[in-house]
């Protein structure tokens, strides 16, 4: 298949596609639409006639052109401007309507995909999917749409010329469709120019975000010239790629200039030779010429049509890419609430490969008893929060399973799963919300008083320093409060939510001695009678594990008590004496 076949061809089926998805789902919308839209295209056809009537009555001096006209002028202009005002909010209601479906159906599907697909991409490049590509394709369709006006203009100005003079009408439509030759052409093009360029907002989004988030390390590391070339880089590119599309739309314009000129000097030239042979009234010639020329607006809003609906195809393509992106986590149709129990988790020959190829865990195998803390310990890549990750279903084993109460846990509902894990992790950020509502998304229908309880547990002592206390907004990423007191108040979400399951990645990493003393008495409370499994570099937390299990290579190659794994002097002892495990 040829390239322009493919495009053709890749073209359609988003046009069809959209339809199918979304717009046929707003039919009262696009009735209006339709209505108002011919309506106001049928009065724009109607002012040739309007003037051939009053060059008409000029010309035989008849006194009717004192009252008749001015008043068909008012009537007709009015309605116009009535239908056009009505038209434009119908075309935009209908198009942000559709705009706000295509973002939330791409929202869900981010929320289900895999989330090493996520995390790979900057937030940046998902974010640009929702703003910029939204942008090109609410003005594609924009266009689309008043492209069935211009259409139906251009057709009502042609029955006028025809009306008026049929045979400077047949040289016009002779002309004038050879335009859509180099156009189309160049829509091709503008619409490879715009998916990179949407790309590379991204992806200079993505670096100006890193930058500003990195602004003490690049001022206090001296890496200010250093920052300039690479942002300077990427804004150049994205310099050239609109510099690119821009030139692609200007050269829509002049060609449809130069097309539109020369078929009006033929047509005027042939009506000079004709007029000198005495054919044809003034009046005629005159609604025609005025059918012409107000026929040139539209015709260059269809011949540029083309380029901005590439545009917006481009856009589209990369919505639907993310829409069409295949869940990670699938229920079952038949899938069962997690038995009762206490929190007895097995991993059987558990194994999980990333997309990139890279193994997390490769037959992982261990037993962790209901109200048992388990400890993962080992080199950086061990996959020990890979391990952590595949229990609450972030990811599903690519072999092997992962048993919850003695059920696969992929044979359990996802909601149900989730509701019996406390998850967290040592990434501390924080929505931009109050204290209050951070943690009360562990349960949301905990009262203020288990809120202030799981606080206390936590140690998230510094309420007092705060100038609304639990009400107090955190910020962007939880900005204002330190990565202790973040880290804190993540635990404290865990808490309140009471699991039968415990997952800490790194939990107590940017707590001081003290807050760690404190959080870990809080946590040998909470985890009697629950399954507790810790990620930990720090001794303190690992040496109060009732089990460590020492990992490498995706596989649990040690386990036992601290003094137990001493003895040993295996991978584990030589992890302490290099100090891998950090004293408290």
């Amino acid at each position: 298949m040829s390239r322009k076949t493919a495009l053709d061809t890749d073209s359609q089926v988003l046009i069809r596609r959209i339809w199918r998805d979304e717009m046929r789902h707003h039919v009262r919308q696009i009735v209006s639409v339709v209505v108002l839209t011919v309506l106001m295209a049928g009065l724009t056809a109607l002012y040739p006639v309007v003037i051939k009537r009053a060059v008409d009555m000029f010309a035989a001096q008849d006194p009717r052109i004192l009252y008749q006209v001015p008043a068909l002028v008012v009537i007709v202009t009015t309605l116009k401007a009535a239908s056009q005002y009505g038209q434009t909010i119908a075309v935009q209601g209908l198009v942000l309507t559709v705009i706000r479906g295509l973002q939330s159906r791409m929202f869900a599907h981010a929320l289900q995909t895999d989330i090493s697909r996520i995390e790979r991409e900057a937030p940046a490049q998902w974010a640009a999917r929702f703003t910029t590509d939204a942008v090109s394709i609410r003005e594609a369709m924009v266009r689309v749409v008043n492209a069935l006006g211009d259409a139906v203009t251009v057709v009502g100005l042609v029955a006028a010329m025809i009306w008026a003079d049929w045979e400077l009408s047949l040289i016009a439509l002779v002309l004038y469709p050879v335009a859509a030759v180099p156009i189309q052409k160049l829509g091709k093009k503008v619409r490879r120019a715009s998916g990179g360029m949407q790309e590379q907002i991204g992806e200079t989004s993505a670096l100006l975000n890193e930058s500003f988030a990195l602004a003490r390390q690049v001022r206090i590391y001296r890496m200010e010239s250093r920052e300039s070339e690479r942002v300077d880089h990427s804004l150049d590119l994205l310099h050239t790629a609109f510099l690119r599309i821009a030139k692609g739309r200007a050269r829509v314009d002049p060609v449809l200039e130069v097309l539109g000129g020369t078929a009006v000097a033929v047509v005027l030239g042939f009506a000079g030779w004709r007029a000198a042979m005495g054919g044809a009234t003034l009046g005629d010639f005159t609604a025609f010429i005025t059918a012409l020329l107000t026929a040139a607006r539209p015709i260059r809003a269809l011949g540029s049509l083309n380029t901005a609906m590439q545009e917006g195809l481009a856009g589209l393509s990369r919505v639907f890419a993310v829409i069409d992106e295949p869940p990670a986590v699938v229920e079952r149709a038949d899938a069962l609430t997690v038995p009762s129990g206490t929190g007895h988790l097995v991993f059987e020959e558990a194994s999980y490969e990333y997309e990139d190829g890279r193994v997390g865990l490769a037959g992982l195998t261990l037993d962790v008893q209901p109200g048992q803390t388990v400890a993962l310990v080992g080199p950086s890549g061990a996959g020990k929060s890979t391990a952590l990750s595949l229990i609450p279903r972030l990811h599903d084993v690519t072999a092997g399973r992962i048993l919850l109460e003695g059920v696969d846990i992929r044979d359990v509902r996802v909601s149900s799963l989730r509701d019996a894990i406390a998850y967290v992790s040592q990434d501390t950020t924080l929505f931009d919300m109050s204290l209050m509502e951070n943690i009360w998304i562990g349960r949301p229908d905990a009262s203020r008083e288990e809120v202030e309880n799981a606080c206390r547990m936590a140690a998230v002592d510094f309420l007092g320093n705060l100038p609304h206390g639990l009400e107090t907004r955190v910020g962007p990423g939880g900005r204002r409060l330190s990565g202790g007191q973040r880290q804190r108040v993540a635990l404290a979400r865990a808490l309140l939510r009471n699991p039968r399951v415990l997952l800490l990645d790194e939990a107590t990493s940017a707590l001081d001695s003290e807050s760690e003393s404190r959080v870990q008495e809080a946590l040998g409370t909470l985890r009697t009678g629950r399954t507790t499994v810790i990620v930990a570099h720090r001794l303190s937390t690992v040496q109060a594990a009732d089990v460590i299990v020492v990992m490498d290579g995706g596989k649990a190659v040690e386990s036992g008590s601290h003094a137990e794994l001493l003895k040993k002097n295996g991978l584990y002892a030589r992890l302490v004496r290099s100090q891998s495990l950090e004293a408290a």
